[in-house]
């Protein structure tokens, strides 16, 4: 690592420099795909909370079932 400030400016600038133009190469995702996205992130989401849930009930009920 540099210890001239000099340098820390020189390689500060550079760094920005470079993550300018990578954002200028990302692609950015329609209204359409974000919402379908969206829609079904909520509707796995949704699945795997309920399963775990009744995985949850299921298993509490043989506990208390076999300890009294």
């Amino acid at each position: 690592m540099a210890s001239n400030p000099a340098d820390w400016v020189r390689d500060g600038r550079q760094f920005l420099t470079e993550v300018q133009g990578e954002f200028k190469k990302v692609t950015w995702p329609s209204q359409q795909e974000y919402v379908g996205g969206t829609i079904g992130v909520v509707v796995v989401v949704t699945i795997v909370t309920i399963v775990l849930g009744l995985a949850d009930f299921a298993l509490g009920r043989v506990v208390q079932a076999i300890l009294p």
